[in-house]
């Protein structure tokens, strides 16, 4: 298996699982869009889409899907989109979580999306603003240590996403969508793992 190959797999699975999120997103402003978005990213990778989808032969066979493979993912469902102040909280975030550390790696991926969130913030023109996927395409490769993503990961990768939404609501495709499948696809996993060995 070469390694465009996995990558393609965690890209059908994001966007599979992002298009039922699509689907029952909530565009709300309530007091209460944080806990809808955070319900609504937990439904979006939800168990029947995952067993069918290709990724679970992948994950089968790798082992858990990191933080830096759900960034890359990212890229991959996003990464024609600028990079904006929520995206640079979401991948900080997602960092902070990879590496344990509390700090921002310098020239690491969350330090080039917070260079890239303020110098887009300037510039009126789409065509002239970095784009996530020149951010995300190689963020295995640019974080320093990197681990299997949990549930607590993505959930501290949504709110960090929603706060720093003028809208409070999370991106179908984007940062948190990501981070969310992989830590559903991990999960389930690990249950089947187990039920496996129980048998």
């Amino acid at each position: 298996m070469d390694q465009e190959q996995p990558m393609k797999h965690v890209h059908d699975t994001v966007r599979e699982l992002n298009a039922q999120e699509a689907a029952s997103h909530d565009q709300s402003t309530t007091p209460n869009a944080h806990t809808n978005a955070v319900a609504h990213q937990k439904d979006a990778v939800g168990v029947q889409g995952i067993q069918s989808s290709p990724l679970v032969s992948r994950t089968d066979q790798r082992g858990e899907i990191t933080i830096g493979e759900a960034l890359e993912a990212t890229a991959l469902t996003a990464g024609h989109r600028p990079v904006d102040y929520s995206d640079a909280a979401a991948i900080q975030a997602a960092e902070v979580r990879a590496t344990g550390r509390t700090n921002i790696v310098p020239g690491g991926v969350a330090a080039a999306a917070q260079s890239a969130a303020t110098r887009n913030a300037r510039l009126p023109n789409d065509e002239e603003k970095t784009k996530l996927g020149e951010i995300l395409s190689d963020a295995s490769s640019k974080l320093p240590s990197d681990k299997p993503v949990t549930r607590r990961d993505a959930e501290g990768v949504i709110g960090a996403e929603l706060r720093n939404d003028p809208n409070l609501c999370t991106r179908p495709g984007g940062v948190a969508a990501s981070v969310a499948a992989a830590a559903r696809l991990n999960q389930t996993n690990a249950s089947n793992n187990n039920q496996n060995k129980t048998n």
